[in-house]
């Protein structure tokens, strides 16, 4: 199957196509068969009425069929995924899911989870098991989450707990796979999330290599916004007749957003995207480099307005507190690189700023889906230098993005209507370390982030000129290896071993043996030339 050969209309039973008005009644969960414990949790959080990629799906997965579905990102994908992989675990568990600790717990035997989840980024990861753990609960079943960034000891301890549902990233999930710290033999359900973007990041390999060891003959579900990169070998090889559900076409963009294209100049531009910031309202601000993205937050926290960063230069905990403390509200400015494209899911953002233009009509298409998401309206704004317009104007083409370009300063109309009512200023304002991390922090489900005030030890990295999430350090392609052996100049990369619960114990280890052995070098250059005078020894 290739990418041209997906339908260009929903081939489900409910015949909706994307660009039709939908004229059915809503529907409810339960009128699609969701058991009720689930509709339960569904209504308790506010959820009653199924989204079109919801609606088209659930009956074919509920019944175990193999999924392809490709909807935009924001369309609700996440729990047409996790209610079928949910309810149909749980009627397979019976009543042993019900029951305290998991049998690997009692026995002691190998962790044998029975439902997986593949994301891209360790904040998908988080945002997916948000939603999964609820429903599983209802069941009595645990999951976690595996991902890299942080240390593996809280990871095996939750899957060593019984958890039955998986959320990982594939890096990591190879990594304790090669240490046989769980096995995939008992998996029965797996899906694949936004496997488009795993195919950009260069995780198809590992996560083929993870689909071949799971049991064969189960369901798979696979969510992707296209079928290229190696993506349709992918569901020809693992997936089983698929029935396929398209919501929306890989380039469309929302009808509920607005885009607007600001031409300006650098003169200009740091009071234009100051006053961008300003509003009232939740909004994201994205640079191409994390270098960018520090700069910028501190300038706008220097000029009055709290900003929060995202990129790839922080530890998992830095991330955790900063993420939760936009989605919790008590910053409303978000400051990010393209990695947070891929993971963050709040419904309420008004307003996306891309200080500067992406790199693709990809990268645009995923920046601007952080706004206008579950039904609500959203701006997207464009800043163009003029030595970018260009390039910008041949990817506003390919994303099918029709806007007419204007020229704006930071007091034109055009951007005082779109910022709307101006946050007051607060002077000295800075997000503490000692704040709570986001929700993602239960440690009873495994590896959200650690302990209150747990500091990512790990040794320094330099600096990357770029944010490149394709190699979004904790999860690089295809060898899975542990952070904290990435020594500047040393040629070893340690593969699946994390010598304890921390990875800076082995950076700790090995500057040690080093200042050793730079002290034994200079003792013998001291003592053991026999050119040097005895004066001077």
């Amino acid at each position: 199957m290739t990418a041209s050969s997906m339908p260009d209309s929903n081939s489900s039973n409910s015949g909706h196509s994307a660009a039709e008005p939908m004229a059915a009644e809503p529907m409810t969960f339960d009128h699609l068969g969701v058991p009720e414990p689930l509709v339960r949790v569904l209504r308790k959080d506010g959820k009653t009425s199924a989204f079109p990629i919801q609606r088209d799906t659930l009956p074919d997965a509920l019944a175990g069929r193999d999924i392809l579905g490709r909807g935009r990102t924001g369309s609700g994908k996440t729990l047409a995924f996790s209610i079928p992989l949910v309810a149909r675990l749980a009627d397979d568990e019976g009543g042993r899911a019900r029951h305290g600790r998991g049998d690997a717990a009692r026995s002691g035997s190998l962790p044998r989870p029975r439902g997986l989840v593949l994301a891209p980024t360790r904040e998908l990861a988080n945002q997916i098991d948000e939603v999964l753990n609820p429903l599983a609960q209802a069941y009595g079943m645990r999951t976690c989450t595996v991902y890299g960034g942080v240390g593996q000891g809280r990871q095996v301890d939750a899957l060593r707990r019984g958890a039955k549902i998986v959320v990982a990233c594939p890096g990591r999930l190879e990594d304790l796979l090669r240490q046989r710290k769980l096995s995939l033999e008992d998996v029965e359900i797996a899906v694949l999330d936004e496997a488009d973007e795993m195919a950009d990041m260069g995780f198809l390999p590992a996560v083929e290599r993870i689909l071949a060891q799971v049991r064969p003959g189960g369901q798979r579900m696979l969510f992707s916004a296209t079928l290229d990169h190696g993506v349709d070998a992918v569901v020809k090889r693992f997936l089983k007749d698929p029935k396929i559900h398209e919501v929306d076409s890989a380039t469309q963009h929302v009808d509920l957003m607005t885009h607007h294209i600001f031409r300006t100049t650098q003169a200009v531009k740091h009071d234009l995207v100051r006053k961008l910031a300003s509003g009232a309202g939740r909004r994201i601000l994205f640079t191409r480099t994390k270098f960018q993205a520090k700069k910028l937050a501190k300038n706008l926290i220097d000029n009055g307005i709290p900003a929060a960063q995202l990129h790839g230069n922080l530890s998992q905990n830095q991330r955790d507190r900063n993420l939760g403390a936009f989605s919790r509200g008590e910053v409303k400015v978000l400051v990010a690189t393209d990695v947070a494209a891929r993971g963050v899911d709040i419904s309420d953002v008004d307003l996306v700023v891309q200080v500067d233009p992406p790199a693709d009509p990809k990268s645009f298409l995923h920046r601007s889906g952080r706004t206008a998401r579950a039904g609500r309206s959203g701006d997207v704004v464009t800043l163009v230098l003029p030595d970018q317009w260009r390039d910008t104007r041949r990817m506003l083409r390919l994303a099918h993005i029709d806007a007419k370009p204007v020229q704006v300063t930071a007091d034109s109309p055009e951007v005082t209507e779109l910022v709307g009512p101006v946050a007051k200023p607060v002077h000295g304002w800075s997000l503490q370390a000692e704040q709570p991390q986001a929700s993602g922090g239960r440690s009873a489900h495994g590896g959200r982030g650690g302990r209150s005030g747990h500091r990512d030890r790990r040794p320094y990295r330099s600096r990357r000129s770029s944010d490149r999430p394709a190699l979004d350090h904790e999860d690089g392609p295809l060898d899975g290896r542990t952070r904290g052996h990435r020594h500047s100049g040393s040629s070893e990369r340690t593969r699946g071993h994390d010598h304890g619960r921390g990875s800076g114990r082995a950076g700790s280890r090995f500057d040690a043996d080093r200042r050793g052995f730079r002290r034994g070098h200079r003792r013998h250059r001291r003592d053991g030339n026999p050119f040097r005078s005895a004066a001077k020894r």
